[in-house]
């Protein structure tokens, strides 16, 4: 079940919720009681590589680089 996070505008309080994603949007109310409560932006890190552990491709080479692909930088 995913986590939300939301902060309490009247304590100041961060808290997290484990909640069905139809409910993501529904009120929440903070450990202190207090309803006036805003969801946080959460952020999200992926690592890993995708394809079942294949290996990521090669970085391409060639003397292309630069800015834009190679020959619009003098």
């Amino acid at each position: 079940m995913p986590r939300y996070d939301f902060r309490c505008r009247s304590c100041g309080a961060t808290f997290e919720l484990r909640r069905t994603m139809a409910q993501a949007n529904d009120p929440a109310v903070c450990p202190e009681g207090h309803a006036d409560t805003v969801k946080l932006l959460s952020t999200v890190a992926v690592t890993g590589t995708a394809g079942g552990g294949a290996a990521a491709a090669p970085a391409p080479s060639g003397g292309g680089g630069g800015c834009c692909g190679g020959g619009c930088c003098g």
